[in-house]
This record gives C-alpha cells, sequence and structure tokens, in this order.
C-alpha cells in the first residue's frame, strides 16, 4: 500500500500471500453461511419464538442491515487501524454474538445479537478484500485472488441450506449459531501467519454512519411493516438520505466517497451487484418459504432443493475468473447477468403442482448466472480506485450489496405476508427487470484488456 495516508512503516510481507488469502476466504465464507444457513430456519424460529410471517424478515435484515450501513464506515476503520487488526476484532465478535444468538430465549434478543453479528460482520468484510488487496501487488494474481475470496463465500452458500436444514431438523434452528463457534476459531488461525497491516489516518465520518443507518432502517421498516407507519417511516428515510448527501457532498473525508461515482467502472459496478443480491438472496428467501409452507418440506429437504443450484457456485467462480483474464471483464459481466435474468423467466413456471426436480433445476440457471458475474464486478471495483481506498470502496460495493439484500428480503417478505401465489412472480419479475437494466449498463465497461 502506497500512501500518504500512513503513519507508520507496514511490517515486512511474509513469502507466501497464502495466509491473508486463506484468512480472508474462511472469513467472507463465515459471513455468508450465516446468511444462507438461516433463511432455511425461519419455519423454525417463527414456530418456536412465536413470530409472525412479519417478524421473520427482521431475523435476516437485523444482521444485514447492521452489516450494510456499517460496511460504510467500516471500509474506512480497516483503512484506519490497519485490515489484520479489523479482521482479527470482528471474527471474535461475530463469534460470541453467534453463541448469544444461539441462546436467544425470545424474537428481541434473538434480534440483538444478530444486529451485533452484522456489526462485527462490517468490520470483517471489507478488512478481507483488504488483506487480499495487500497480499498481492500484481493485478493478475490479484484478480485471481479475489475469485478464490468470492468462491469461499460461495462454497458457504453452497452448503449452508443443506447444513441449516440438516441441524434443524436433526436439533434445532439454534445449531445454526452454535455452527460458527467452531469456524469462527477456523478463521481466525491462519491471521496469526499475515503481517500485521499498517495503520493510516481516515478518519470515521460519524454524521455520515448515523443519517446512513436511519434511512436505512426507515426504509425497511417501511417495507416490511407496510400501513400508516410506512408512510412516516418513508417520510424519514428520504430526509436522512438527503442529509446523507449533504453531509458527504460537503466532508473533506465522506464515508461515501461521491466522486467514486464518475467512474463508470465503480457505478456499474455498485448497480449490478445490487441488483445481483436482489435476485440471489431474494430467491433464496421466497424459495426458503415457499418450499417449505406451500410444498410441506422439512427445511432439510428444502435445503437440498437449492443444492443443484449452490453446488456449482465455486467452481463458476473460478471459471469467471479465467474469462475475464482472457477477455477482460466485460463479457463475463454482462453474459452472467443474461444468464440469471433467463434463469428468472424460467421460475415464472413454477408452482405447486410443479416437479420437485423441475424446481431445483430451474433456479440452476440463477446462480450460475449470478456467480459468473460477480467475481469480475469485484475485481473490476477494486482495480478502478487507488490502493489506499481499498478498504472504503469494498465497504461501499458491499454495503449496496448487502443494502440491496436486506431490501430485497423486506418486500418480497411483505409480498409473501399477504399471499405466497402472488409474491413468487412478482418477486422473479422485479428481480429480472433489474438484473436486465444493469446487463444494459455493463456494456459501457471498458472491453478486453490490453
Amino acid at each position: 500500500m502506497s500512501s500518504t495516508l500512513l503513519t507508520e512503516t507496514p511490517v515486512d510481507r511474509p513469502t507466501s500471500p497464502r495466509p491473508a488469502q486463506v484468512a480472508a476466504m474462511l472469513g467472507f465464507a463465515l459471513i455468508t453461511l450465516d446468511t444462507s444457513v438461516v433463511n432455511v430456519a425461519l419455519p423454525a424460529i417463527g414456530a418456536d419464538l412465536r413470530a409472525g410471517m412479519s417478524g421473520l424478515p427482521w431475523v435476516v435484515d437485523s444482521y444485514t442491515l447492521v452489516l450494510a450501513a456499517l460496511l460504510l464506515s467500516s471500509g474506512a476503520l480497516a483503512d484506519r487501524v490497519g485490515a489484520s487488526r479489523a479482521y482479527g476484532a470482528g471474527v471474535v465478535v461475530f463469534v460470541l454474538a453467534s453463541a448469544v444468538c444461539g441462546l436467544a430465549p425470545g424474537l428481541p434478543a434473538l434480534l440483538a445479537a444478530r444486529a451485533v453479528q452484522g456489526a462485527a460482520a462490517a468490520v470483517m468484510l471489507p478488512a478481507s478484500l483488504a488483506l487480499v488487496r495487500e497480499a498481492y501487488g500484481d493485478p493478475v494474481r490479484r484478480a485471481r485472488a479475489v475469485s478464490l475470496w468470492a468462491a469461499g463465500g460461495t462454497v458457504a452458500v453452497a452448503l449452508g441450506p443443506v447444513v441449516g436444514g440438516a441441524l434443524t431438523t436433526a436439533w434445532s434452528w439454534r445449531g445454526v449459531f452454535f455452527l460458527n463457534l467452531p469456524l469462527g476459531l477456523l478463521a481466525l488461525a491462519p491471521l496469526t501467519r499475515v503481517a500485521r497491516s499498517a495503520r493510516g489516518t481516515a478518519p470515521i465520518d460519524l454524521p455520515g454512519q448515523l443519517t446512513a443507518m436511519t434511512a436505512l432502517g426507515a426504509l425497511t421498516f417501511a417495507a416490511i411493516e407496510g400501513g400508516t407507519e410506512a408512510w412516516w417511516a418513508l417520510g424519514v428515510a428520504g430526509v436522512s438520505f438527503a442529509a446523507l448527501l449533504v453531509i458527504e457532498a460537503q466532508r473533506r473525508h465522506p464515508m461515501v466517497p461521491l466522486g467514486l461515482f464518475r467512474n463508470t467502472t465503480v457505478a456499474v459496478a455498485v448497480a449490478a451487484g445490487s441488483a445481483n443480491s436482489v435476485a440471489f438472496y431474494g430467491m433464496l428467501f421466497v424459495f426458503s418459504l415457499f418450499f417449505q409452507q406451500v410444498l410441506g418440506l422439512s427445511a432439510l429437504a428444502a435445503g437440498l432443493m437449492f443444492l443443484p443450484m449452490t453446488g456449482l457456485l465455486a467452481g463458476v467462480n473460478l471459471l469467471s475468473a479465467r474469462v475475464a483474464a482472457r477477455y477482460g471483464a466485460r463479457l463475463p459481466i454482462v453474459l452472467g447477468q443474461a444468464v440469471a435474468v433467463a434463469g428468472l423467466l424460467g421460475l415464472l413456471t413454477v408452482d405447486a403442482e410443479s416437479s420437485r426436480v423441475a424446481q431445483a433445476l430451474l433456479l440452476v440457471p440463477l446462480g450460475v448466472g449470478a456467480s459468473f458475474s460477480l467475481p469480475p464486478l469485484i475485481a473490476s471495483m477494486m482495480e478502478a480506485v487507488p490502493a489506499e481506498r481499498a478498504g472504503t470502496a469494498a465497504g461501499l460495493l458491499n454495503a449496496m450489496r448487502q443494502t440491496a439484500g436486506a431490501l430485497a428480503v423486506a418486500v418480497f417478505g411483505s409480498l409473501a405476508a399477504r399471499s405466497m401465489e402472488t409474491a413468487l412472480p412478482t418477486s422473479i419479475l422485479i428481480s429480472a427487470g433489474l438484473l436486465t437494466l444493469t446487463a444494459l449498463a455493463s456494456l459501457r465497461l471498458p472491453g478486453r484488456r490490453a
């Protein structure tokens, strides 16, 4: 890391970047596992804690919203305290909060612990990407390393529904949280062989952080709860968002550097990454409910329905890195989104009378397309920003992706609370429309690299 922002000389890097790569992969896997493993446990959580349909989206969004909101400033925190320190602290807090989730006596305690989990994950995620950025100086090797980092998350997504379903069916929904304890210790182990990251002087934007959290929380509340309160919440969200823009435009060191969006690659990466999250995580949530509440499947059986889709994700991630290295990032980004749109349109044929095999196979194109486009999107954005802003850029991209996923769960969950029969096709069409728009926007990205 070059930089006038550094205030101490970094420790010499180890001869091998592998420990940093492994630590980053395991940390990202832990974060993404927590999302996918919880989805299939939602009906069991609702029954045990007496949470209605409107309460289930909060089990997901209390984690995702805090993660999204704090990612905006936690990227700067990773730059300030050093990626290795931020990552280690985040993992420790995440593991402790997971234990509290597993012991939660009721829904309020579970939601509070989930929020702490989200805060810890917000520190871990940009720090893990910054570790990769520090470990690999060569852009081509770094792009491959980002794909491996993404593969760690996709393996977790692949295993999450099955593991969550198995734990919930054989034991209890509490097992999906206790699982994080040994996995968290495993994620900490490689950090002992990673050189300490240099500290920076990036300031924390507290006014921007508070307005961002208020805007996201109010917007999600409006989407989930509805009714008269929703209009008040939308008003609060609008005022808070406007205040955020004013604050960020005037600050010398903004939490959200608005100037980054003048870069076409950054703007497209953020938009396409957000649409990707709406489609993937929104469908994971909706179909988890559909499989259990409409088809009457057990949590394990519901998890197995996702296996054909999720089982291919890691391999597709790695394949996309090879395609991007040969043809440039634009091709896999556009192609992946197009395949995902085709898959979503195919899902419009799914109903309670469809065969189980057809339902599982029709999810495959969505997963393949989403995972094919995501690694080159991330690598392109990381290449488009200076090295000293790597943590901030990673935080911004992932904050927008998590926000999009949270809003998708909120909106689709609200639709499902009214009628699953209409929620399924409506959610699919919303996801397909957004991905179509961002696929067209991705055509503006640079073509094959020189």
